[in-house]
């Protein structure tokens, strides 16, 4: 099985904004970050915001960031919302299916099991997971290091030895 790009862009889109949950990037830098369409990365912001997994944040530190924390949102879940086709062959459809051997193939069993095995795999991860190495993927990104608030004078004079 080959996911489509739609997918494989999601899961991107996510894993970058996994990296710092609770700071909103725009488009454009992820978009910039991947070396992918500016565009084609919008409509899979608002897909990923219809299905609940981003949201957007408008002003002056606006962009997007992840609705749910990264360990709520499942990989298998991601992957069945965003592959609308999921018939490795024909025969999966019924509808359309034109293969002459279907009546006495086992092929769509093992396929079956097969895919079910793909997404059972899948169910036992999470965003989290993908974003466990934060500071390499960060780097690899070009995305800024986290915002660490500045210590008050008084906080700085207190800590010195």
């Amino acid at each position: 099985m080959r996911l489509t790009r739609f997918t494989d862009y999601s899961l991107r889109v996510l894993i970058a904004l996994a990296i710092d949950p609770e700071r909103s990037v725009t488009i454009q830098a992820i978009a910039e970050s991947y070396g992918v369409s500016n565009n084609h990365l919008m409509k899979i912001a608002h897909q990923l915001g219809r299905l609940g997994y981003i949201e957007t944040v408008r002003g002056r530190n606006g962009g997007l960031r992840l609705a749910r924390a990264p360990g709520e949102i499942c990989l298998g879940d991601v992957v069945r919302d965003c592959e609308d086709d999921r018939a490795i062959v024909e025969c999966f459809d019924p509808e359309t299916s034109t293969c002459r051997i279907e009546p006495g193939c086992t092929l769509r069993h093992v396929l079956e099991e097969a895919l079910s095995a793909f997404f059972e795999v899948l169910d036992q991860y999470t965003l989290a997971d993908l974003a466990e190495r934060k500071g390499k993927l960060r780097s690899l990104l070009g995305l800024p290091a986290p915002h660490r608030p500045r210590k008050s004078a008084a906080t700085r004079s207190t800590t010195k030895h």
